[in-house]
C-alpha cells in the first residue's frame, strides 16, 4: 500500500470513529484526542560548515520553514559539511539516495555540466533579482529541472548572497599589467577570466584562504562580501578591498532534492517545499544586504580598510574576456547551450529595464545624497 492510499484510508477510518464517538449517551465521558499525525524525516547535507553565517543559515532557514509550514509533518535535519559526507560529495549523496536533499552553490557541479554555472553565478552575469526573474519566469526553472533530472535531482533556488566583492589584494591594481603573475584565489569561470588576464587562479576552500594569504602563497582572494569577509579577517593580510566583483554579481544558492523522494511527496508537501525555498531565498537576500552594510562600516571605520574599484580599462577587458569564457563554457554540450541562450535572453531584457530604472536611480541617489 502506498503512502497516499494509506493516508486516505486512515482519514476515512478516523472519520468513522469520530462519528461513532459522537453518538455517546449523556453519561459517557469522551476519550482524550489522540494525535495520529505521522512525521516524515528528511536529511539535508550541505557544502557549508554547520551554522555558517549567511550560507549555512540559509540551509537552516529552509529546513525550519519546511517543518513549520507542514505543521511538523515534514522534519528536515541539517548536516554540515563533513558530518555525513564531504562538502563536495553532497551532490552524489543526494543523487544516489544516501541523503534526501542538499544545500549548495550549483557551480560546484560544473564538472557534471557547465550549465550548472548559470544557476549560481557567471562573470558579468545576472544580479540577485535578475536570476530570480529568469528562474521563476524566464524559463530557467524548466531547463534546470531537465538538467538535474539527468542526475536524479529536483532543484530550487533557496538563498542568494547578493552582489559579491571583487576581493582582497595585497597591492593596488591600477592597470591590466598588474594581473600578470598575480596569484588570486578565485574558483569557477571567474578563475578562467583571471587566467586570461595573465594571472594565476587558485582554488582553495574557505578554511585554507587566510593561511595562504598570510604565507604569501596567494596575493589576493575573493570570498563573499563584507559580512563573511570580516569574520575571516582578510583585512589583516590584504588592505585593499576591491568592489564590485565581476565574477559573482548575485550568487544563487540551491536546494536539490532526490527525485524519488520528491515524487513520493504528496502535492501538499511539494507545495510546502517550494514555498519554503522561495521564502528562504528572500530572507537570505535581506540578511546579506543588512549585515553587509554593517560589516562594511566596521571594516572602514575600525580597521582602516581601503576601498578600491578597478579602472575603466580593466573593466572593459574583463567584460570582453568574460563573454568569451562564458560562451566557451556554453559550447561544451547541447544542454549548456540551451541554458546559455535562455540566460542571455533574460539578461538582455533585464539590462534594458535596469537602464531606465534602477541604474539611473542609483546614480541620481548618489548624486543627491552622496555628499
Amino acid at each position: 500500500m502506498d503512502r497516499r492510499t494509506f493516508l486516505s484510508g486512515a482519514t476515512i477510518a478516523t472519520a468513522a470513529a469520530a462519528t461513532a464517538c459522537s453518538q455517546e449517551t449523556p453519561g459517557d465521558v469522551a476519550a482524550p484526542a489522540v494525535n495520529r499525525r505521522r512525521t516524515r524525516r528528511l536529511r539535508m547535507v550541505t557544502t557549508w560548515p554547520a551554522n555558517f553565517p549567511g550560507l549555512g543559515t540559509a540551509a537552516d532557514t529552509t529546513a525550519r520553514l519546511i517543518g513549520e509550514m507542514s505543521g511538523g509533518e515534514l522534519e528536515v535535519q541539517v548536516y554540515g559539511a563533513g558530518e555525513i559526507v564531504g562538502a563536495f560529495e553532497v551532490f552524489d549523496a543526494v543523487s544516489n539516495g544516501v541523503a534526501d536533499m542538499y544545500h549548495a552553490a550549483e557551480y560546484y557541479w560544473q564538472g557534471r555540466s557547465p550549465a550548472y554555472n548559470f544557476y549560481c553565478a557567471v562573470p558579468m552575469g545576472l544580479t540577485a533579482t535578475e536570476i530570480m526573474a529568469w528562474v521563476e519566469f524566464g524559463g530557467g526553472q524548466e531547463l534546470w529541472d531537465e538538467l538535474s533530472a539527468q542526475f536524479n535531482i529536483k532543484p530550487f533556488q533557496a538563498g542568494n548572497t547578493g552582489h559579491q566583492m571583487g576581493g582582497w589584494f595585497k597591492r593596488e591594481i591600477n592597470a591590466l599589467s598588474d594581473f600578470r603573475g598575480l596569484r588570486v584565489r578565485m574558483p569557477g569561470l571567474g578563475g578562467d577570466v583571471i587566467r586570461a588576464l595573465g594571472g594565476a587562479a587558485v582554488a582553495l576552500s574557505g578554511g585554507e584562504i587566510y593561511q595562504a594569504l598570510q604565507s604569501g602563497a596567494i596575493d589576493a582572494t575573493e570570498w563573499v562580501g563584507p559580512w563573511n569577509d570580516l569574520a575571516f579577517g582578510f583585512y589583516r593580510e590584504a588592505p585593499y578591498y576591491y568592489g564590485p566583483g565581476f565574477h559573482e554579481p548575485g550568487s544563487a544558492l540551491a536546494i536539490g532534492v532526490n527525485l524519488g523522494v520528491w515524487e513520493s511527496l504528496p502535492a501538499q508537501h511539494q507545495a510546502i517545499v517550494r514555498a519554503a525555498c522561495r521564502a528562504a531565498n528572500n530572507q537570505s537576500i535581506a540578511e546579506f544586504t543588512h549585515h553587509n552594510g554593517i560589516a562594511l562600516q566596521t571594516l572602514i571605520e575600525d580597521h582602516g580598510v581601503q576601498l578600491r574599484n578597478f579602472s575603466d580599462e580593466i573593466w572593459r577587458e574583463v567584460g570582453r574576456v568574460s563573454e568569451e569564457v562564458v560562451a566557451n563554457a556554453a559550447n561544451a554540450d547541447a544542454m549548456s547551450r540551451r541554458v546559455y541562450n535562455s540566460y542571455v535572453q533574460s539578461r538582455r531584457r533585464s539590462r534594458e529595464w535596469a537602464n531606465v530604472s534602477e541604474t539611473p536611480y542609483l546614480q541620481m541617489r548618489e548624486l543627491v545624497l552622496g555628499g
